[in-house]
């Protein structure tokens, strides 16, 4: 696919946006590849790890603006389709994908693309990347899960005050306010990323996937509710052969060989 390289290796999808030209701007087609590989990631059980990450300079700024209408002597474009069609679909399965997902963000991340990494399970950043929620300055609102990650990842005066002046924010910013996990030098990015993504690949894969549900659950319930889906997942996991074979490995004082059933 020209617009999303696609690699797997020991149990890791990367998935790299390849626009550089256009600092990896979303366009139609760009989103339908990206829905394909998510597809794969969804149904090949040997992935398990999705690791998300851009080409050239940037990470992703978000919606290319070339394919926006902004005639004023025509229709409007009905933005809301693109948000309903492409990026609410696109988050979705990310937040839903029973596997972990790392983003390294490798330079800028504008717009929908700086929430949409702000989106994935975690976080890494080259030093000299930044976020820019940049909708303001065209008189929109964040989208791609943008106003619902943003208080939760920053505090609401913080999420506020990033979506209404559209301010760049520092990878180290960032990083200190606790919006992402980790801050690494420029050239050692990739292989972060990958080697984190590769002992991820390695570990109980039912189980992470239930605690990411879990985490993503308790932004809404109340304890009692928690309480009760912390009972029901805990069941599920016991039961897994990931469990048995933590179990074992303990015991016998070796290391755990996880299958992610």
């Amino acid at each position: 696919m020209e617009f999303i390289v696609t690699h797997v290796e020991q149990g890791v999808m990367t998935l790299t946006l390849n626009r550089p030209d256009r600092l990896n701007s979303f366009n139609d087609e760009m989103h339908r590849q990206l829905a394909a590989s998510l597809t794969q990631a969804e149904r090949d059980d040997t992935i398990r790890c999705l690791l998300l990450t851009g080409a050239g300079r940037g990470f992703c700024a978000g919606q290319d603006l070339n394919d926006r209408n902004v005639d004023p002597n025509s229709a409007p474009p009905d933005l809301g389709m693109s948000v309903e069609n492409f990026y609410n679909p696109l988050v979705r399965r990310l937040s839903r994908l029973p596997k972990p997902v790392i983003a390294a963000v490798n330079g800028v991340a504008a717009g929908a693309g700086a929430t949409l990494a702000l989106g994935c399970d975690i976080v890494l950043a080259a030093r000299s990347a930044s976020f820019v929620m940049a909708f303001s300055k065209l008189g929109l609102v964040p989208d791609c899960g943008g106003t619902w990650w943003l208080p939760r990842v920053a505090g609401r005066a913080r999420a506020m005050g990033l979506a209404l002046l559209g301010e760049k924010l520092s990878a180290e910013q960032a990083h200190a306010w606790g919006m992402i996990w980790q801050v690494v030098d420029d050239e050692k990015l990739s292989a972060a990323a990958q080697e984190l993504a590769m002992h991820l690949a390695t570990q109980p894969t039912f189980g992470l996937g239930l605690i990411k549900q879990a985490i993503h659950a308790a932004e809404n319930n109340t304890l009692e509710a928690q309480l009760d889906l912390e009972r029901d997942y805990q069941r599920l996991a016991g039961r897994s052969d990931d469990y048995r074979e933590g179990v074992s490995a303990f015991l016998a004082k070796r290391k755990p060989q996880f299958t992610g059933r």
